[in-house]
C-alpha cells in the first residue's frame, strides 16, 4: 500500500507536523493506493476487509477496534471505505474514520497483507466532531496558531507576554500522545483509557491533571516561594517546546519549575496539537477559596501587611478554555469550557480542575461538572478583612475589592487584548447577576449594600513607573461627612509576588494626626526609590501599596490596597533582509539599560515556531552595559515555513531578568 502523506496531511491541516507519516483528523476521508499482487480489482465482485485498531487492547466493545468492508460511497458518520479508481491492479481507496473515534495511534489492516499506520486527531473542521467550530478565523487562531500572547502584569496595567506554543514542532505530537499514555488511568486500564480518548471532556480533564505532577508523572513541578534551585525560574520559559522535550528526554521526570501561566500555556499547546481548539485566559484579582464558602477571609497586621493564610487573592491567575459540546449537560452549555492545570485543590481525589462550561459559571450553576464552585469563587468570591492586633484582639476592617476583573485573552488574528469578563459574569448590580448569586447560594454578595461611607480612601499613581526610576504614589483621603475628622494614616509598600506572597518593605509612612474638614480631601505622597525597592522586588516587578485609615471618633478602620507593576524596558527588534522560506535572516536586537547601575552577564535569546528550528538561539554580550547604554546583538535564524510568525525575544542579566519582547515576521514563499 502507498499513502500520499503529503497530500493527506495538507488536506487534513496536519502538514506542519511534517509529511513523512500519515496524520489525519477524524470524520474526514483520506486516500491511499493499494497495489494488488494477484489479479485486478473488479467492482461488485472483489471484497476487502478493513480493520482499524488503537491502544494495547483493541476491542469492538470499547470502540477501539472497527472492522468494515467496501461500500459504494464514503459514509462520514462512521468508519467506511470506498474505491475511487477504475478497475486495475492499482486501487485507490478513500477511507473515513468515525467522527467520534478515539484519537491516537492506529494500525489498519487491509485484506490479508495490506497494513498502514497513522495518527488520528480531533477534527474541529468536521460538523460531526464534538470539538467542531464554525469559524475559519477562530480555527486559525485556536488550533493552527503556534504562537500567542499571555496577559500578566496587573488589572490596572495588563502586560502582554509572548509565548511560543510550538504544537507542530518536530516530535511534539508524539510527546503529547505520551502525556496521555503516562496518565494513571491509562497505566491502570489502558483499554478503557484509550476508549475515553473519543471524548474531549475526558481528554481535557486528563490534561488538567497531567500538566502538573502532583499525583502522577506529569510535565511540570510548581514552585511559588523562595528560590528555584534544582531548576529554572518559571519566568525563564519562552515557550512550551523546550518544556515538553525536557520532560520526554528526562524519562518523564517533572520539569522544574512552573507557575500558572506556564501550566496553562503547556496545556494549550497539547490541546491544540491534539486538535482541540484552546486559548489561555487571565483572570485579574483571582480568588483561591479553599473551603467552598465563596468567601475569602484575609488578615492584616497593624501596618496593613497581609498575614499569610491558605486563602489568597492572586494578582492574576491563568487557566485555559477548550471548545467542545457538553452532551452530558443541557445544550446551552456547549462552547468554551474552563479547565485549570495549576494544582490548587483536589477534584475527585486528583489535582485537576474542569472542564466546566464558562456559561455555567455565569449562571451560577454550581452543580455542573466539573469543579464549578472553585472556578465560580475565582471570579466572584467575596472578601472579608480582619485586623489582628499585637494584643491578640481581632477587629473587622472595611475593605472593598472586586474579585475577577478584566478576564483577558488574545484576540483572534491580532495581538490585542480581548476582554471576556462578560462571558463569566453578568454586569455588576444587574438583576441577572443577583439571580446567578441566588442560584449559587452566594449570600454575602446578595447582602452587600454599596454604602458611600463617611471616609473614602483611594491610591493614585503616575503613569511613569519604570523599573530603575524613583517615583511618587499617593494616598487620597476624602471626608464625605458633615463633621471634622481626625485620623491615623498608615501608608506602606512592599514587594509582592503575583500570587500574593509579600516581600520586603519598599517605603513606609505613619501619620498619627491627619485632620480633614467636612467635604475636605488630603493627598499624601509616598516616595518609592530604586535604591530601596530594586533589591527587593521579584521577577514579577510588583509592589503592593496599602493604606490603612483609622477614624479616631468611630474607631472604624478602612483598608485600601493596590498592586502596581513596574515597566521593564522595551526590546527593539529589527529584521535585516527580506524574510523568505529557507533563507538565513538576521535579527538586530536592542535594549537600553534603564537602571542607575551596569548590567552584567547580559544574554539575548530568541525562539519562534518554524523560525529557529524548534530550538532556542542565544547570544551573550562580552562586556557590561552601563546606565543609559544599549545592549545590542545580531542573531541569525532560518525560517522554514511561509506565513505570519512571532519571534519571541528574552533578555537576561544580573539586574534585569527575563524581559520579554516579540516581533511579528511575515515569511514569503
Amino acid at each position: 500500500s502507498v499513502q500520499s502523506c503529503e497530500y493527506n496531511n495538507m488536506d487534513h491541516r496536519t502538514d506542519l507536523n511534517g509529511t513523512d507519516r500519515l496524520i489525519v483528523r477524524r470524520g474526514q476521508p483520506f486516500s491511499i493506493s493499494l497495489y494488488l499482487r494477484s489479479g485486478t480489482y473488479q467492482p461488485g465482485l472483489s471484497s476487502l476487509e478493513c480493520v482499524a485498531e488503537t491502544g494495547p487492547q483493541p476491542s469492538e466493545q470499547y470502540g477501539t477496534r472497527a472492522s468494515f468492508g467496501l461500500s459504494a460511497n464514503i459514509d462520514t458518520s462512521r468508519w467506511s471505505a470506498a474505491v475511487t479508481s477504475p478497475p486495475g491492479d492499482m486501487v485507490a481507496l478513500s477511507i473515513c474514520s468515525a467522527p467520534d473515534a478515539p484519537i491516537g495511534r492506529y494500525t489498519m489492516t487491509l485484506g490479508r497483507s495490506g497494513r498502514i499506520e497513522f495518527i488520528l486527531l480531533f477534527n474541529p473542521w468536521c460538523p460531526g466532531d464534538s470539538v467542531y467550530m464554525d469559524n475559519q478565523q477562530s480555527l486559525a487562531e485556536y488550533v493552527l496558531s503556534q504562537d500567542g500572547i499571555i496577559f500578566q502584569g496587573s488589572h490596572g496595567h495588563p502586560i502582554p507576554t509572548p509565548w511560543n506554543f510550538g504544537q507542530f514542532e518536530s516530535g511534539i505530537l508524539d510527546i503529547c500522545l505520551r502525556v496521555l499514555d503516562m496518565n494513571p488511568r491509562c497505566l491502570n486500564n489502558p483499554g478503557k483509557d484509550c476508549s475515553g480518548r473519543r471524548n474531549p471532556i475526558y481528554v481535557s480533564r486528563v490534561l488538567s491533571a497531567m500538566v502538573n505532577c502532583n499525583d502522577d508523572r506529569g510535565v511540570l513541578l510548581g514552585k511559588w516561594t523562595d528560590g528555584y534551585e534544582g531548576g529554572v525560574s518559571p519566568m525563564f520559559w519562552r515557550g512550551s517546546v523546550e518544556i515538553l522535550r525536557n520532560w520526554s528526554t528526562q524519562a518523564c521526570q517533572p520539569v522544574r519549575y512552573g507557575q500558572c501561566w506556564v501550566f496553562a500555556a503547556v496545556a494549550c499547546s497539547i490541546s491544540r496539537a491534539l486538535g482541540i481548539p484552546c486559548r489561555v485566559v487571565t483572570n485579574y484579582l483571582s480568588a483561591h477559596d479553599t473551603n467552598s464558602n465563596l468567601v475569602i477571609e484575609t488578615y492584616i497586621d497593624e501596618n496593613g501587611d497581609l498575614i499569610r493564610s491558605r486563602e489568597m487573592i492572586w494578582n492574576y491567575h491563568c487557566w485555559v478554555e477548550s471548545w467542545m459540546t457538553r452532551p452530558d449537560l443541557k445544550p446551552d452549555f456547549n462552547g468554551w469550557q474552563a479547565s485549570d492545570p495549576t494544582p490548587q485543590e483536589k477534584s475527585e481525589g486528583v489535582y485537576c480542575c474542569g472542564p466546566v462550561p464558562v456559561r455555567a459559571i455565569k449562571e451560577g450553576e454550581l452543580t455542573f461538572k466539573y469543579d464549578a464552585p472553585f472556578v465560580f469563587a475565582e471570579v466572584n468570591a467575596d472578601v472579608t478583612s480582619f485586623m489582628k492586633k499585637k494584643d491578640g484582639s481581632i477587629s473587622k476592617v472595611t475593605y472593598t475589592t472586586t474579585v475577577g476583573q478584566k478576564i483577558s485573552t488574545k484576540s483572534v488574528g491580532s495581538d490585542a487584548r480581548e476582554d471576556i469578563t462578560h462571558l463569566y459574569k453578568y454586569p455588576e448590580g444587574s438583576d441577572e447577576e443577583r439571580e446567578a448569586f441566588r442560584k449559587a447560594n452566594h449570600q454575602n454578595k446578595l447582602l452587600q449594600q454599596q454604602q458611600n461611607q463617611g471616609l473614602h480612601v483611594a491610591i493614585k499613581v503616575t503613569s511613569d513607573m519604570k523599573k530603575g526610576c524613583d517615583f511618587d504614589v499617593y494616598a487620597v483621603v476624602t471626608n464625605n461627612t458633615q463633621s471634622e475628622k481626625k485620623c491615623r494614616l498608615v501608608f506602606g509598600s512592599c514587594a509582592v509576588s503575583y500570587n500574593g506572597f509579600l516581600g520586603g518593605n519598599c517605603g513606609f509612612k505613619d501619620l498619627l494626626n491627619v485632620e480633614l474638614s467636612p467635604g475636605g480631601e488630603r493627598r499624601v505622597p509616598l516616595r518609592l526609590n530604586y535604591s530601596k525597592y530594586g533589591g527587593l522586588i521579584t521577577e514579577d516587578n510588583l509592589i503592593r501599596l496599602a493604606v490603612l485609615l483609622l477614624d479616631y471618633s468611630t474607631k472604624e478602620t478602612i483598608l485600601t490596597v493596590r498592586n502596581i507593576v513596574l515597566e521593564n524596558p522595551e526590546i527593539k527588534v529589527r529584521i535585516l533582509g527580506e524574510p523568505k522560506e529557507n533563507r538565513k535572516l538576521a535579527a538586530e536586537i536592542t535594549l537600553q539599560n534603564p537602571l542607575p547601575e551596569p548590567l552584567e552577564n547580559c544574554c539575548f535569546s530568541i525562539e519562534g515556531a518554524n523560525l529557529t528550528g524548534g530550538c532556542v538561539i542565544s547570544e551573550k554580550l562580552g562586556s557590561p552595559v552601563g546606565p543609559g547604554e544599549d545592549a545590542k546583538v545580531k542573531i541569525y535564524f532560518t525560517p522554514t515555513h511561509f506565513g505570519l510568525r512571532k519571534l519571541v525575544v528574552d533578555f537576561d542579566s544580573n539586574k534585569l531578568c527575563h524581559v520579554k519582547g516579540y516581533r511579528n515576521v511575515i515569511i514569503g514563499k
